[in-house]
């Protein structure tokens, strides 16, 4: 495990104001990506193992978060987050006998002694990116064989991109094998723009796309539909699943809309209506074809708990 800390979080008031968005794409049949939204915890996992078994760790893993976020409520510390993101991997081995797998990125609201902090963690090439203060860049980093080449300087980030082995993760919940997570803490910001994605989003637009869309819409959800467009756009091969988060001092703006959630609208017809792990806890599985939603939830003492906002079926 690593970990990243920053010092010196605010503690005003504010609110998180989110959107997220789910899809196919346009070459699988079956959608093996699952999310998670709360009121403080945020995360992509991203399936693998083939005939539904990817669905089924994918889906495993963010319904054992959300269940343990539950209990905990307002008061989530990043000891229990990592001991959430323990139980996560031993409930897909008991379900799944490490055949299948998944990925997984996100970002909870933690209280520390200092403050409240983004938790951001990841196991795999999921992906978590941090707009703030102007500065843009992507915070998690991938576990990945063309990763681990970059990082040696035998691969530049470009070519990383269109390398045959792109896809080969070194880590991943529910295998059996090297399964350990990363973490960073970073003190919360008035202004922060966090966007959590799996690979079928980066593997088909690259990081200067990502932060255009990221600029260009003010919305978290119309960020999210606009991004998933872009992917399928570039090709849509693979599963595409988004998260955008704000953070909003309410003091500042206390009356802000919030978009309801509703299908996007795509070459294909959105049948197939989202099958929700925990619909009280806006847990949103694989399956879908495609959906997206957007909500809030006020942070003022740390993030309330699960519930509040999106997941609610259109």
């Amino acid at each position: 495990m690593t970990l990243e800390t920053a010092i010196d979080a605010p503690q005003r008031p504010f609110r998180l104001n989110y959107g997220f968005g789910t899809h196919r794409g346009l070459r699988r049949h079956l959608n093996e990506d699952s999310l998670v939204v709360t009121g403080n915890l945020f995360a992509v996992a991203d399936g693998m193992g083939g005939h539904e078994a990817g669905e089924v760790a994918s889906r495993i893993c963010v319904e054992t978060l959300a269940s343990g976020v539950k209990q905990v409520r307002d008061d989530l510390t990043a000891e229990q987050l990592q001991h959430l993101m323990v139980a996560s991997d031993d409930a897909i081995r008991r379900v799944a006998d490490s055949r299948a797998g998944t990925t997984l990125a996100g970002a909870a609201i933690v209280r520390e002694r200092q403050g409240l902090y983004w938790m951001v963690f990841n196991v795999g090439d999921s992906r978590v990116y941090r707009v703030s203060e102007g500065r843009f860049g992507q915070v998690s980093v991938d576990h990945s064989e063309v990763q681990e080449m970059v990082d040696a300087g035998y691969l530049s980030s470009e070519e990383a991109r269109h390398h045959p082995r792109r896809h080969v993760i070194t880590r991943a919940l529910g295998t059996g094998e090297a399964s350990e997570a990363d973490f960073w803490m970073l003190p919360v910001h008035d202004g922060d723009r966090l966007m959590i994605c799996s690979d079928g989003l980066t593997s088909e637009v690259d990081d200067d796309e990502i932060l255009r869309e990221l600029t260009a819409h003010h919305a978290p959800q119309d960020a999210v539909d606009a991004l998933i467009r872009s992917a399928l756009r570039g090709g849509g091969r693979d599963n595409i699943t988004v998260i955008v988060v704000d953070v909003e001092d309410t003091e500042a703006e206390e009356n802000r809309s919030i978009t309801s959630p509703r299908a996007l609208h795509s070459e294909e017809q959105q049948t197939t209506r989202p099958r929700f792990g925990s619909g009280e806890t806006g847990t949103l599985v694989g399956g879908v074809p495609g959906y997206a939603g957007a909500g809030t939830s006020d942070a003022a003492t740390g993030g309330t708990g699960p519930g509040d906002g999106g997941g609610e079926r259109p």
